[in-house]
């Protein structure tokens, strides 16, 4: 991680949460086009629970990193009113591309829940990801 002067943050940004919010955006712009990606490869055919554990263990497979500070940033949310709505704005947008994709905004909905907690799970436990046992959990929720 690269340090910037105070006077450099301070000159762009009137706040912290000015500074939050952009950092979200552009933090939910990676995201939001990795998962759009992934939503276009869906298989029709296989089960969705299949695809969602595909997803997983891709994005458990990236930069580790990346996705940290994504959640860092997402559940900076929590405390930060004024940030909240950029979250929201993604879990909308997730949810809008897969329902189109699926034609179910409701499993759309559970879908991005399911794996935005599976994935927050496996960074906070360092636990090995384990495709089938996902596999076959997601198929019990998803039917």
């Amino acid at each position: 991680m690269r340090r910037v002067p105070l006077g450099s943050t301070t000159y762009h940004f009137a706040s912290l949460d000015e500074l939050l919010i952009a950092a979200l955006r552009q933090v939910n712009r990676v995201c939001l086009a990795d998962f759009a990606r992934w939503v276009e490869g869906i298989d029709p055919a296989a089960p969705l629970a299949e695809e969602v554990a595909r997803f997983i263990e891709e994005a458990l497979a990236g930069d580790r990193a990346r996705r940290e500070l994504e959640y860092e940033l997402y559940l900076t949310a929590l405390r930060r009113e004024a940030v909240r709505p950029i979250a929201a704005e993604c879990l909308d947008e997730m949810v809008r591309v897969l329902g189109r994709r699926i034609g179910d905004v409701r499993t759309a909905r559970a879908v991005v829940a399911l794996s935005d907690g599976l994935l927050l799970q496996h960074l906070l436990t360092g636990q090995p990801f384990d495709p089938a046992s996902v596999r076959a959990g997601l198929a019990g929720v998803l039917g």
